[in-house]
């Protein structure tokens, strides 16, 4: 990864910015008789990240059940503790899924900020970076950062709902590129999913690394990092004249 060259980060919001409010999903697992804590449920959500983006991105989900759907069954498939089979686990997800998220209310429950988030944002603005979202959502996403508290670190947001355009089709990018007269080659894109936001940044040209927290990725062919301070760090250690 050619670091000290990179001025232009482009960057996933959901588990890269912000995450599920995992305290919310247990409060409405307990509600249903299913005891889970926060910590398990937040480990088994990196846990889901590999099979979710091969179900959602290459095999493909059913048909007639959201994203959201499909990715919290595969974070409720992850968690040991609960010993539901897969038609109870759909059962589950079916009742609990539109209170969690309601239909074009993404921001109810993507409203945690991530440790160490706003301080890796200020260190690569203070680096003269230029910072920039770039996400699959349902025009909600500005609204999450903006009430995160992190909307004022970032150049700008593109908001697939906005754009009619979602990764991993390479147009986001492109779109994102256009907007502040990047050059692909020296910019990088950070994300939590291979096949949504690896694949898609490489198809623009871009550089790509992939956020994974507790090495639950098999080998791949890109850079990971376990989180946003990580890649910080990096960008800085490796241009020093950079503050």
């Amino acid at each position: 990864m050619p670091y000290a060259d990179i001025d232009t980060i482009f960057l996933d919001v959901g588990n890269t910015l912000i995450s599920i409010d995992f305290d919310r999903v247990a409060e409405e697992l307990a509600a249903r008789k299913f005891l889970c804590a926060p910590e398990a449920l937040r480990r088994a959500e990196a846990a889901a990240r590999p099979g979710y983006s091969e179900r959602v991105f290459v095999t493909g989900v059913r048909p007639d059940r959201s994203l959201f759907h499909s990715y919290l069954f595969a974070i409720l498939e992850q968690v040991k503790s609960l010993t539901l089979t897969p038609t109870q686990i759909d059962e589950l997800v079916t009742e609990s899924g539109p209170i969690l998220r309601p239909e074009g209310r993404a921001s109810v429950l993507w409203r945690m900020v991530m440790p160490g988030v706003p301080e890796a944002l200020a260190r690569m603005q203070r680096q003269g970076l230029t910072l920039a979202v770039v996400s699959n959502s349902d025009g909600t996403c500005a609204q999450s950062l903006e009430a995160a508290g992190l909307l004022h670190y970032l150049n700008f947001v593109i908001d697939s709902a906005d754009v009619g355009v979602e990764k991993p089709d390479p147009r986001i990018f492109g779109i994102a590129l256009a907007r502040c007269g990047a050059n692909p080659r020296r910019t990088l894109y950070v994300g939590d999913l291979y096949h949504a936001d690896v694949v898609g940044a490489r198809g623009a040209g871009l550089h790509a690394l992939l956020l994974d927290p507790y090495g639950d990725w098999p080998q791949m062919d890109c850079e990971r990092a376990t989180d946003l301070t990580e890649v910080a760090e990096r960008v800085a250690r490796n241009s020093p004249s950079r503050p």
